[in-house]
């Protein structure tokens, strides 16, 4: 068997282009088997293979499905890294797969337990500054859009109510980008707090 095809651990210096779950499930013999779910960016996207025991059985581009012994693992990603890993079930039920030790959403979750004052106050942190970034960084990036030829000929251009000096900009836009990371290593999603941000991605 080419080594390719196996496993390989994960390493911490890996946090910020990779991510690593894993679930066990009975076959339809009753063995147990171990799989896991190796989701890495590459240069554009991110990419997820799927491991039975440790050997690859697929590899697919995110967003995507794979089937498994009683349903399927569903995989998607944001900018900000693994926005979704779940087996639905063949009733419907849904069970997130758990993060291997060493990823940053173990790390996260391991200092959720250890100190749940602190994590909630980091919760708490990283929504005042989205809900900032949506009303002070949104408007400017929008303003950047819509200077764009294409755009400003159909919709014309806007001009933002808001106008920073470059180091709060340069500041928040860091902040948000954080923001979001803490928001996908606790799972939590809102369509309007969460969004894909102009701003955070110029």
């Amino acid at each position: 068997m080419s080594a390719d095809r196996r496993l390989r651990p994960f390493r911490r210096r890996e946090a910020l282009h990779r991510a690593l779950y894993g679930i066990t499930l009975d076959g339809p013999d009753g063995t147990a088997h171990t799989w896991a779910v190796d989701v890495r960016m590459n240069e554009v996207d991110w990419e997820a293979a799927l491991y039975r025991d440790g050997v690859r059985q697929d590899e697919r581009g995110v967003p995507a499905a794979f089937p498994v012994p009683g349903g399927t693992i569903e995989v998607d990603a944001s900018l900000y890294g693994v926005t979704r890993i779940h087996l639905v079930r063949d009733s419907g039920r849904e069970q997130r797969l758990a993060p291997a030790a060493g990823t940053a959403e173990y790390l996260r979750e391991r200092l959720a337990r250890r100190h749940p004052r602190l994590s909630r106050t980091i919760g708490w942190l990283a929504i005042g500054i989205l809900l900032t970034n949506l009303v002070l960084a949104v408007p400017q990036a929008v303003e950047i859009v819509s200077r764009i030829p294409e755009i400003a000929d159909r919709f014309g251009s806007f001009a933002s109510p808001v106008a920073l000096p470059w180091w709060l900009n340069a500041a928040l836009v860091t902040a948000g980008v954080l923001a979001a990371v803490e928001r996908v290593l606790t799972r939590r999603r809102n369509r309007v707090l969460d969004i894909e941000t102009l701003w955070s991605s110029l």
